[in-house]
């Protein structure tokens, strides 16, 4: 085990073209504390830590040994205007650590103070934002989804002006990479020259078998649109809403990256706009398919130097076909369907159609039906249903279906029961961490993380977090503010 002053960096970005990022020094915060470490992302990194080490290292205090602090530069496309300048504004990518795996991941400090790209803001991050950031990289890692995670949360005394003042945090973020699609957008409006290059590091970083292909550049972009359409499979699967489907906050590693105003759906709404900011709409749920393709289509515009454009357009159609393929498989499986029949998918339709019109709950919804036998003459879910008589219609057809299956009840009952979540991380849950963390209390924190780590377990002494929201919590407001 390596311990913070002994982790094994190799820092490959800050050996690329100067253009691309401007050394900074964190700023230190103003009487830092620890309030919580992921044991499992240190197991990942190979590291022995202990809190005050932690606060020592990633408050700012001092620099943490061998790495080389940096702020990147990109631009990106944020609610569809083009930005030419944004980069890190109040981040700093500090190094990347190997593990004995081989494995690389890059360490970013939120919330670390200016940094040339702040423009007008203050660079820190505040602990309502960063507490949101910890836990939700953690749940859909959870979930099984491609994602960020984060190895700790700093607090402070330090006042920032928000809606309110707050106080300043900074998180730990761990990836496997922080290249964004916006990188190569600011490459091909201020530096075309250096595309080239940078696309062979990505390809040597995080996908080396593109080396081989006849067009490396188009294997590269195929690969890119595969792992992001498979990426806004889950979120749609699982009822994720990004929030923030800027260029600038897609990882071109098909991770779900920039956490701000998230959020899952409670009762199944498809037009569901989790950011309070989003006054059109542009990133509500069901609009996210579309804004994928959107984003990848800037990038394929970013890489149109270095590909033909017969073989963009062949890449960009691979995306509808791998993301419908995944879905498809996705929502059957939600539904304990393993073989392949006619219906399946206006089966499924139709449970999300009546979730919709009767304003059900779709997590509950879906693990509900994972209790239910072959030969249940009734099923619990149907007491959350207005309108029964479609249900009861619905739920004959259903087991109709499921008798064309081979596995018992049980046997499904399982594998629906390992890909339908009981507990995700609701916006009322996250508030309720918050709102005691803001009076020094972090037990909330610990508990949600380890929900959230085994989301589909059953977790009985917890069965109240499985709950859908009080009043109070079904329409909390989130914004971009951070």
């Amino acid at each position: 085990m390596a311990t913070l002053q002994t982790l094994n960096f190799d820092n490959s970005f800050v050996r690329l073209a100067s253009c691309l990022f401007t050394p900074v020094k964190p700023q230190a915060l103003v009487q830092p504390f620890f309030i919580h470490a992921n044991p499992q992302v240190a197991k990942l990194l190979e590291l022995d830590y202990s809190a005050e080490e932690l606060v020592r290292y990633f408050s700012g205090a001092d620099p943490l040994p061998n790495s080389q602090p940096l702020a990147m530069t990109y631009s990106g496309h944020q609610f569809g205007m083009y930005n030419p300048q944004l980069g890190d504004g109040r981040g700093l990518l500090l190094g990347e650590v190997v593990n004995q795996q081989g494995e690389r991941w890059d360490i970013h400090l939120k919330g670390a103070g200016k940094t040339p790209y702040s423009r007008f803001g203050d660079g820190r991050a505040v602990l309502r934002s960063s507490i949101r950031e910890y836990l939700c990289g953690e749940a859909m890692h959870g979930l099984g989804i491609r994602s960020t995670r984060a190895l700790c949360l700093i607090g402070s005394k330090e006042p920032v002006q928000r809606e309110k003042i707050e106080t300043a945090a900074t998180i730990v973020r761990v990836a496997d990479s922080h290249i964004r699609f916006g990188h190569f957008e600011w490459l091909f409006h201020n530096q075309e020259k250096l595309l080239p290059s940078f696309a062979d590091y990505v390809i040597n970083r995080h996908y080396p078998a593109c080396r081989q292909a006849d067009k490396p550049y188009a294997a590269l972009l195929i690969a890119i649109v595969e792992r992001t359409a498979t990426m806004i499979a889950n979120w749609q699967l699982v009822g994720f809403a990004h929030g923030v489907m800027n260029t600038d906050n897609f990882s071109i590693t098909g991770s779900t990256f920039d956490y701000g105003p998230y959020g899952f759906l409670d009762s199944y709404q498809p037009s569901f706009i989790c950011n309070h900011s989003d006054t059109s709409g542009r990133y509500a749920w069901n609009q996210q398919p579309s804004i994928g393709l959107w984003n990848l289509n800037a990038l394929a515009y970013a890489l149109s130097p270095l590909i033909a454009k017969n073989d963009i357009i062949d890449a960009l159609q691979n995306y509808e076909k791998v993301l419908l393929a995944h879905y498809y498989q996705g929502i059957k499986a939600k539904l304990g369907l393993t073989t392949d029949h006619d219906d399946d998918n206006n089966l499924a339709f139709d449970f999300l159609d009546i979730l919709m019109k009767n304003h059900m709950d779709y997590t509950r919804s879906f693990r509900a039906l994972s209790y239910s036998g072959k030969e249940d003459k009734f099923c619990a879910l149907r007491d959350d249903c207005i309108d029964r008589e479609r249900f009861d219609n619905w739920f004959k057809q259903y087991q109709q279906r499921l008798s064309l299956e081979t596995q018992s009840d049980e046997q499904r009952q399982q594998q629906m029961q390992a890909v339908n979540p009981k507990y995700i991380l609701r916006n009322y849950l996250a508030q309720i961490a918050i709102d005691k963390a803001e009076h020094g209390d972090y037990s909330e924190i610990d508990i949600l993380l380890k929900l959230l780590q085994q989301p589909y377990a059953e977790h009985p002494e917890f069965e109240r977090y499985a709950n859908t929201p009080p009043d109070w919590g079904q329409h909390l407001e989130i914004s971009c503010s951070s």
